[in-house]
């Protein structure tokens, strides 16, 4: 066997698990499509993690890396496509090779969430971006919106009014539950405006995004000049590729419990991917330590 375990995913979650597999001296790959680290990587300041107060996102993933790697985990940067229960082991397919393991943790998190408006794929990149701490920079001394009422959204929004000149936040509700002291925050900034019970309808701009229109509940519609636009609206859990082999429930999460097995013994899953009632990067630390100590248990009692 190539490895003992494959871990798809390597975010908090993914890295964790490596982290507790390697210390029970069980080989182990890691298969990232993107860079290590997950969407935590552009949070520009990590608060609710205990012992590690005022971290930012990348810190906090370049630390998790180089204790995987110092530990032995081998990392692969490669999109998996699939995953094959072959009975006595599991291989993990890419666009371009095959590998086998023992046990296999899915740990994918989610990908963004699009805000589902026309010319937003064609803005991207002129205007419209989903990453704030990435993009922020670009748009020094101007006027920007947020879309979203997530956590994320009032964080992102907080952040860009140190650089910005006015940020607008734009929510489809009238609250923004489970983010009150985000919100309480953002409502003292005075270069923030907040636009309750309102979507965003429509982008406009010829070469690049000049204004967003903006729809109240009430009917009413309000064009915005902004330069650009921070989509924050939610993830979208990446688990269509292992559908085969795992249960999904309506929204596409995986169907594993706070235990992470799935219906297939040998696959786990781990993270933001599955169902649960938080999300957060401590859970998500937590579900990589369950799920490698579930994987390495499957792989001691085969060979008992």
């Amino acid at each position: 066997m190539a490895h003992d375990i494959i871990i798809i995913g390597a975010g908090p979650a993914g890295m964790t698990a490596a982290i507790y597999a390697r210390r029970a001296n069980k080989t182990v790959m890691l298969l990232e499509a993107a860079a290590f680290g997950g969407q935590i990587i552009n949070a520009h300041k990590i608060d609710n993690y205990p012992a590690a107060p005022n971290i930012s996102g990348f810190d906090f993933a370049m630390k998790l890396y180089e204790q995987a790697t110092a530990l032995g985990a081998e990392f692969v940067f490669e999109k998996a496509v699939g995953i094959e229960d072959k009975g006595s082991y599991k291989q993990v397919n890419t666009p371009s090779a095959s590998y086998q393991a023992g046990a296999v943790i899915i740990a994918t998190g989610s990908d963004k969430r699009k805000l589902g408006v026309a010319r937003e794929d064609e803005l991207i990149g002129k205007g419209v971006s989903y990453c704030a701490v990435c993009d922020g920079a670009f748009f020094r001394g101007k006027t920007v919106a947020v879309a979203g009422g997530s956590r994320i959204a009032l964080e992102d929004a907080l952040y860009l009014t140190d650089i910005a000149e006015k940020v607008y936040l734009v929510h489809k509700l009238g609250s923004f539950r489970g983010a009150e002291a985000e919100f309480d925050r953002l409502k003292e900034r005075s270069n923030a405006e907040i636009i309750l019970n309102s979507d965003i309808t429509e982008l406009k701009g010829e070469n690049a995004l000049e204004s967003i229109e903006v729809t109240s509940r009430d009917g009413s519609v309000r064009d915005i000049n902004v330069s650009g636009l921070f989509v924050a609206v939610g993830r979208v859990p990446e688990n269509q590729n292992f559908a085969s082999v795992i249960d999904l429930d309506e929204k596409g999460y995986a169907a594993a419990g706070e235990n992470c097995l799935t219906r297939t013994p040998g696959i786990f899953v781990a993270g933001d991917n599955r169902v649960k009632e938080v999300r957060q990067l401590v859970t998500a630390a937590a579900d990589g330590a369950t799920a490698a100590t579930a994987a390495i248990k499957y792989l001691n009692d085969k060979k008992a």
